[in-house]
């Protein structure tokens, strides 16, 4: 079960982090890879391990999620190397914090265009090369953020755009179904990434994860991996619309 060979997976944020994660956990199961980031340079290191570990055919290709011209680009750039696309991981994101009443225009609107507005861009780019062929996969990372509130961290943009990405993700799914395209997401809860590791590494969050997560702990790297791949398989056709947090129970307590 879960076999990706033959697969073409799409993945943003690819240069680090939990993107990096998925694209490995992908390449694992046998899918060729086109991976996007603004940091091309990481990029193509990423891309030489990856066709030496796992024996598959990768692209690294430049996409800043917030421009339109880039990310038709890299769609057209990936149907033009592999004839179609099969996955899609939208895991490209940032955000700057602040609360409700401090927060500046420029924090709000950069936020909303990094983590909300590039999900629309990348999904009806690459949606519409899935629909030729009637089949589709595409994962939208989310985060526990965006389906409760927080009184620890300020940072009412970031909740506001995985808030859209989780309902954007059933509307998506429902009008998608037709084409053959199934559209899920995954909210992590709290992973290390180059965004987080200062607040996890604070005492005080680290108390907080032990009193509120309860399993006591973050997320490990590798565990959002088999929920991507899941969702990326022919075993979830008939999964869609579905948010799936992946956050040792945080937002079941």
């Amino acid at each position: 079960m879960f076999d990706l060979k033959g697969r073409v997976a799409a993945v943003s944020g690819a240069s680090s982090g939990l993107g990096q994660q998925m694209a490995r956990a992908f390449a694992k199961q046998g899918a060729n890879l086109a991976i996007m980031a603004r940091r091309v340079e990481r990029l193509e290191t990423f891309k030489k391990e990856l066709e030496k570990e796992y024996k598959v055919k990768v692209i690294a290709i430049k996409c800043d999620v917030t421009n339109t011209d880039e990310i038709n680009a890299a769609a057209e750039a990936v149907e033009k190397e592999f004839g179609k696309v099969d996955i899609l991981l939208n895991c490209a994101g940032s955000a700057k914090n602040n609360d409700t009443l401090h927060m500046t225009d420029e924090e709000w609107d950069f936020t909303i265009a990094t983590d909300e507005t590039s999900v629309f861009k990348m999904t009806r780019a690459f949606g519409n090369i899935m629909k030729k062929n009637n089949y589709g996969r595409i994962i939208n990372i989310a985060s526990i953020y965006g389906m409760v509130g927080n009184a620890e961290i300020p940072t009412i943009a970031y909740h506001a755009s995985k808030g859209a990405v989780v309902n954007f993700t059933r509307a998506a799914a429902c009008e998608l179904a037709k084409d053959g395209i199934t559209v899920n997401a995954i909210c992590p809860g709290f992973f290390y990434t180059e965004l987080t590791t200062e607040t996890l590494d604070s005492d005080f969050f680290k108390t907080f994860a032990n009193n509120h997560v309860p399993m006591g702990r973050y997320g490990k790297e590798g565990e959002l991996d088999a929920a991507a791949v899941f969702l990326a398989s022919e075993e979830a056709r008939y999964v869609t619309g579905v948010i799936l947090p992946v956050d040792g129970g945080y937002t079941a307590a």
